[in-house]
């Protein structure tokens, strides 16, 4: 926990909800499924994605087939934050065939097995790291293969002070800032000392925005852990 999983998934979500038919971001599963069963959080995806009222599920295996019957012509974004047991899963995004073509589902937890036994296609980890490798990471996306001056290599510095060593941030970022000039450089430095750290990706959108979309695409299609 606390390197920015449901962050990045609101992040994500809100950046790519424009493109699907129907969408619902599902908070805490975890916590929420153990407190009101897996009926009342089948209940609340359906009504945010139907757009219905009192909508009332009696069992999970009810829940089941309504999901299947009434969301499979639809393309849906849906993301499931944090997950902790395969039966949520099964619950709530049982097979690929419940969604329409072109639908995403978009998990994070801290169990990477979930999302091995749930087949999930694609599985991008979080993890920290030092600041050597921070530098070295956030060098191949701001100069690709050329080399920094004096300058640049001072701001660099600055920049990934402030990113916590998460590789999205510096990913991100590095993106944002490949090819710009220094005004540019040094108004996303003077930016990002004002982010608390532990907001850094909540507040890259503007920079991820700023990317073209080949360069969004690389960052999307993904589940968290």
């Amino acid at each position: 926990g606390g390197v920015g999983k449901t962050t990045l998934a609101r992040v994500i979500y809100d950046n790519i909800r424009s493109q699907f038919q129907d969408a619902c971001f599902l908070h805490e599963v975890r916590d929420r499924s153990a407190k009101q069963g897996l009926e009342r959080l089948q209940e609340i995806l359906l009504s945010k994605i139907l757009d219905v009222k009192n909508l009332r599920i009696n069992d999970s295996f009810e829940g089941d087939n309504m999901l299947k019957q009434r969301l499979r012509y639809k393309k849906v974004l849906l993301v499931l934050d944090d997950v902790d047991h395969i039966e949520q899963l099964d619950a709530l995004a049982g097979e690929h065939e419940w969604f329409g073509d072109g639908s995403r589902i978009i998990i994070t937890t801290k169990d990477k097995h979930l999302l091995v036994k749930y087949e999930t296609e694609k599985i991008y980890r979080m993890t920290t790291l030092n600041k050597y490798e921070s530098l070295r990471l956030f060098k191949q996306h701001a100069f690709k293969k050329n080399h920094p001056t004096k300058e640049f290599e001072d701001l660099s510095a600055q920049v990934i002070k402030h990113t916590g060593g998460l590789p999205l941030a510096l990913k991100v970022l590095g993106s944002f800032l490949y090819g710009r000039g220094l005004d540019e450089w040094l108004s996303e430095v003077e930016r990002l000392k004002q982010i608390p750290q532990n907001e850094i990706l909540k507040k890259l959108e503007p920079s991820f925005t700023g990317l073209n979309n080949i360069e969004q695409k690389i960052f999307l299609d993904i589940a968290c852990f």
